[in-house]
């Protein structure tokens, strides 16, 4: 009678190594299976993970920013009374399209996290 595998785990860690291995050129992906003596159908079920597979680049993801615009008003001789800006007044347009708009007193800690979750 045949002899069982014992069923092993494998931490995440591994299993990354594992798949970037396949990334390699010149490695086919039952070469890298046999070498952990791992059945090659788990191992491409790992690639397709994208917990373990990164794509193919091993460097930090990088951070990418909102564009963003500062409008500053100038003094000018007109009276201030034309003006009906509210003291305290937030006005962001997100890239996405999004609107945000906060008047009166704030948070900025609060105004941060709103707009970082409109901007998803």
């Amino acid at each position: 009678m045949a002899e069982r595998r014992k069923r092993r785990k494998w931490s995440d860690a591994e299993k990354i190594r594992i798949v970037a291995q396949t990334r390699v050129p010149g490695v086919s992906v039952p070469e890298v299976a046999h070498r952990y003596d791992l059945n090659t159908n788990m191992v491409f079920k790992w690639i397709r993970d994208p917990r373990y597979n990164s794509g193919g680049d091993d460097e930090p993801k990088v951070m990418s920013f909102l564009p963003v615009e500062v409008a500053t008003r100038l003094p000018t001789t007109e009276p201030a009374q034309e003006h009906t800006a509210e003291p305290g007044l937030i006005k962001i347009v997100l890239a996405n399209g999004h609107h945000l708009e906060i008047s009166g007193a704030f948070d900025t800690d609060t105004v941060v996290r709103l707009a970082r979750g409109l901007s998803e």
